[in-house]
């Protein structure tokens, strides 16, 4: 038997946190989807959008399942040290604390700090026009510190010059006005890519960061999903 732990709207749809699916040896990704969507026919029409992954690594249809594997199933998503340089990624339900995330990335030979933070937004006034009342941030905390993890790394990568980087998000029930998110990213100079490497760091974390939230407000509540399906370079 696999353990296959659920998150966001599959977790309240089958309405457990962790569910025991049969596979055959050799049987693929795909082949648990199917199992899942036989054993558990809600959610017949949800399980094609999932993202599924193993032992903390985003699986697709034609891999084979391991056994013994950590499998999570989970939508589209919308701390540590990981080199020399103060790099510091976290999941939390905590206030959030800018100017303790300033003192953790900030070196002698510092001189310039980019900090963006996402809030809660009360009203929404383009595209779908609607109130919220509050969100509800979920996450599969493992992988999403592997994940930030690798997002840290690749603005190391594209941006050499970046001395200390903070990614942090919050989860829990969050009300409007609240910040739910900072990517703090600091450097020697203002025009060492700072301000390009936060702005990457958190486009990146709502692509491959296995974080969700659920809106509930005037027109019901929704657990959000993003568009972004991520490949093997992921």
């Amino acid at each position: 038997m696999l353990k296959v732990m659920l998150f966001a709207n599959f977790r309240e749809l089958v309405g457990s946190r962790q569910v025991q699916v049969s596979l055959a040896e050799g049987s693929t990704v795909k082949d648990l989807r199917l199992q899942l969507t036989y054993d558990f026919p809600i959610l017949e029409k949800a399980i094609g959008s999932a993202l599924i992954s193993v032992n903390r690594q985003f699986a697709f249809d034609e891999d084979i399942m391991p056994f013994e594997a950590e499998v999570a199933v989970f939508p589209p998503v919308s701390g540590g040290s990981a080199s020399e340089l103060p790099t510091f990624f976290e999941i939390t339900e905590s206030q959030l604390d800018v100017n303790e995330v300033l003192s953790k990335i900030t070196l002698p030979t510092s001189g310039a700090a980019c900090i963006f933070s996402g809030m809660v937004r009360g009203i929404t006034s383009r595209v779908d026009p609607h109130q919220t009342s509050y969100l509800v941030y979920e996450a599969y905390k493992p992988m999403a510190e592997e994940k930030m993890r690798q997002v840290a790394q690749e603005i190391r990568l594209r941006w050499p010059l970046v001395e200390g980087i903070y990614i942090i998000q919050r989860i829990g029930r969050l009300d409007p006005g609240t910040p739910t998110v900072l990517i703090a990213c600091s450097s020697p100079h203002r025009d060492d890519g700072v301000f390009e490497a936060a702005r990457y760091g958190i486009d990146r974390l709502k692509e491959i960061v296995p974080v969700w939230k659920k809106e509930v407000g005037s027109n019901g509540e929704e657990w959000v999903g993003g568009e972004y399906t991520p490949g093997r370079a992921d």
